[in-house]
């Protein structure tokens, strides 16, 4: 089994606080593992007081689900049932906004990384590149 180290989850924060930096957008980085335990959370200066907790619910979302939570938008139009209860069946820990990218290796889904502090799709981009910061 593939896990997401400490060393990984670093270079996968770093990666996405560059693309912050170059975008000139305060932005916090979370990534969990696999099965949404939180590795490493980075708080960008000029952050909001919940950017911590939003930004590890979209890492945790793009890791169990295994997909972005761009993508999510169209699985709420399908099933807006299934949609609406999971956040009653596990409240404040899956965020599905725009910002949280699954982090595979070999390609396995290791973990997840979610970011918050920028626009959505500022949040996205900045999630993808510390994705892409390991994927393999």
């Amino acid at each position: 089994m593939i896990e997401m180290t400490l060393e990984m989850a670093e270079k996968v924060a770093k990666a996405a606080l560059a693309k912050a930096k170059a975008q000139g957008t305060p932005m916090t980085v979370s990534v969990v593992d696999e099965a949404g335990r939180l590795v490493v959370t980075l708080r960008g200066d000029g952050t909001s007081f919940f950017s911590p907790e939003t930004s590890r619910a979209k890492a945790v979302a793009a890791a169990n689900f295994g997909r972005p939570t761009k993508e999510m938008a169209e699985l709420h139009a399908k099933a807006p049932l299934f949609w609406a209860t999971v956040g009653n069946v596990i409240p404040g820990q899956i965020l599905t906004s725009m910002g949280g990218v699954p982090v595979r290796k070999g390609g396995r889904i290791i973990g997840g990384v979610g970011c918050g502090g920028g626009t959505a799709e500022q949040d996205h981009e900045c999630a993808a590149a510390g994705a892409d910061a390991i994927s393999g």
